[in-house]
This record gives structure tokens, sequence and C-alpha cells, in this order.
């Protein structure tokens, strides 16, 4: 409900006005003693823009109270207001928190207060309306502060979305390759400092943010659409900084039941490599089976057999010929003494309790073999051959 029109007379808003300058002055005095993080910045010229901003609300505060239609706090006086906000965009840049400045606004609210009241009292304000000009005064600084604290969240909700697209794009140039210049400009714009190296981590898009949530707060994340090892599934990819040593193994745990595909550590520049060969594992099907994440460093010999499934299969073929004539039962024994016998070396004794037979089996099959190639067993290039085409399996 508004006052009566003649709670501010003229003559107590014109001694109100005139003391604006030194309520200002003693505001700005007391916020330095009782608020010190803004002791440094209330010196020197900024001192000086402060004190101006705080005459702009108080005279702003007496607009609103001398109005044409009452005083009230509802209606809000603009260029005190965008100040407020503008305050606390500015609060927000510099990093702090709101902490601080509402913690001015209570002691300028009181201080402001006492000597506006002692004006006001002296030019003639009936004493009865004392308690609605006290209302004013303090729904007049709840709206200060609530412009102040959304200009400060809007600063840090346009910034943080602000670094997160650079951020993302960082991701993208280093999954693409990059020149270095490029790299390092994208870096810097998203405020990121560059590990020594990063790790590829594939893994389902909503295991992502699990994960994040106990990796380097470094983690880069960037959503790509890859095939799943038997649908469609989405994947996000992860790089993880400096995950490499001892630091892996703590890596691999954090991703232990994530379903996560994790490439070797690379140095920073060179990411796409480590994402790369753990989209490679992905597309070979190298896939987690149970809980443990595919740890790529240990997949290599399969990544490397693997890498064009038709030329080995193609060779598979090509150095098994000999064997084409011979029925399933007996062709898939000699394979398998083949194969332990060159993993072995032809030791005999190792390739039968690897086979769980008699050495003088693996004598015997050794013989039908030796029937079979003749003296390419002994060729260097034939043996290098074979061992590539039985490494995988024979599948």
């Amino acid at each position: 409900m508004a006052p009566e029109q003649d709670t501010f007379p003229p003559e107590v808003a014109t001694a109100m006005l005139a003391e604006l300058p030194a309520v200002a002055g003693q505001t700005v005095a007391a916020i330095v003693v009782e608020v010190p993080s803004y002791a440094e910045a209330f010196t020197g010229p900024m001192g000086r823009k402060i004190e101006n901003a705080v005459q702009l609300a108080l005279g702003g505060f007496l607009e609103l109270a001398t109005s044409a239609g009452g005083a009230d706090p509802s209606r809000p006086i603009g260029p005190a207001l965008e100040g407020a906000y503008l305050l606390g965009r500015g609060e927000a840049r510099t990093g702090r928190t709101m902490d601080a400045l509402l913690a001015a606004y209570r002691v300028g609210a009181r201080v402001a207060w006492r000597h506006m009241s002692e004006t006001a009292v002296a030019a003639g304000m009936p004493a009865g309306s004392l308690a609605r000009f006290a209302e004013l005064v303090f729904a007049y600084i709840d709206q200060l502060s609530a412009a102040s604290a959304s200009g400060h969240a809007d600063h840090l909700d346009s910034s943080g979305r602000l670094r997160r697209r650079h951020l993302e794009r960082l991701a993208e140039l280093l999954l693409t390759g990059a020149p270095p210049y490029d790299l390092t400009t994208a870096a810097e714009r998203a405020d990121w400092t560059p590990p020594r190296t990063l790790t590829a981590v594939l893994l389902p898009e909503d295991r992502a943010r699990g994960a994040l949530g106990v990796l380097d707060v470094r983690t880069l994340q960037a959503g790509e659409e890859l095939p799943g090892p038997e649908s469609g599934t989405e994947r996000a990819v992860l790089l993880v900084p400096d995950a490499d040593g001892y630091a892996r193994t703590q890596l691999l745990r954090a991703l232990t039941g994530r379903q996560a595909v994790v490439g070797p550590p690379r140095p920073w520049q060179q990411a796409r490599s480590s994402y790369s060969r753990a989209l490679r594992a992905l597309q070979l099907d190298l896939h987690p089976d149970g809980e443990l994440p595919v740890d790529t460093e240990l997949r290599l010999a399969e990544l490397v057999l693997r890498a064009d499934g038709e030329a080995l299969a193609d060779l598979r073929a090509q150095v098994l010929a000999p064997l084409d004539g011979l029925g399933p039962g007996p062709r898939e024994k000699l394979v398998e003494t083949l194969r332990s016998w060159l993993l072995h070396h032809g030791r005999r004794e190792k390739v039968a309790a690897e086979l769980f037979v008699h050495p003088q089996t693996v004598r015997y099959r050794m013989g039908q073999l030796r029937d079979l190639y003749g003296d390419r067993l002994e060729d260097p290039q034939a043996v290098l051959e074979l061992t590539l085409a039985l490494g995988a399996g024979d599948r």
C-alpha cells in the first residue's frame, strides 16, 4: 500500500539530496572497514568510481521514494538497477563470489539509513513516517542485491557456456589432428593448460558423465557417433591428461564397469594417434568383456594381426593350403600343433605340455607337417607368414 503523499515533503527530499555525496563517502568508508576484501578495490581511481556508483544508487532511491504515485519499492529505477547488475557481472569476472558484495550492500544499507534518516528528521519528516522510510530503504537494497546476483549468475552462465564451447572445439581439433599452432591457440582460448600426454578413452555416452566425475578435471570430452560392437551405441570420446605410468593403472581402475576402450598415452598434440588406436580396437570388436576396460597396450599383437582382416584371411588360406586335402579333425589337430610349434620355437616338451599330449605325439604330427610342407618349415619367410597367419587363431 502506498504511503501518504506527504511522507517525503519536498524540503526533506532536497535535504537528503544535498547530503548524498557525504553519505556516499561515509558508506564507502564503512564498507572498507567492515568488508576487508574490498579495501584494495576502493583505493585510487577505482574508489572514486565506486563512490559515484553508491551516489547513483542513493539517488535512485530518492527518485523512487519521491516519485508520483507514492514510494513503491516494486517500481524499478533503471540506471541504479543496471549499475547493480553490471557490478554483479564485474564481481563474477574477477572470480569473486557474491558474498563480499552482499555484505557490502548490508553495510551500505545500515550506514545510508542512519545518515539519511537523521537528515530527514532534521528536515521535518514526521517521526511516525520513519518506519515506512526504513521499509523503503531495505526493500530498495534488496532490489539492488537481486540485480547484482542476476548479473553475477548471468556472467558465470555465459562465460561457462563459452568456455565449454572452447573446450569442445579444442577436443575436436585434437581428434582431427590439427597443426600444433592451431592446437596451442585453441588451448589458450579455452584457458586449458596442456599436459604432457593425452590418452583417448571411448565409452558409451551414458557412462561418460560418471567417468568424468572420477577423472582429472582437465579431461576433455567430445561426443562422437561411433558404432558399438553389436549395435549403434553412441560413444563419447574422453581425452585424459597424463594417464601414463602408474597413473594408467589408476585410470583403468576408475573405468572398471564402464565398457571403456583405452588408447595409448601420446604427447598431447598427438592425441589423434591415441584416439585412432582406441577406435581401431573398437572396430575390430576388441570390446570390453565383462567389467574390465580394454587396454589397447595389452592387445597390440591382436591389433597388428587384425589390422586388415581380409588380408589376414587370404594369408591364412594361402599358408594352410597344404592341409586342404585333410578332413576337419586331422586338419584341426595339425594346425593346433603347428601354431604351438611356431610359438615355442620347436621345443617339443613345451608343445606337448601346452597341448596336453605326449612328446611322441608331437613328433609324429610334426613329421606329417614336414611331409606336407617340405623345406618351407625351414624357410624364414614361410615361418614368418605362418606365424602371422596362426598368431591370431584359426578363425
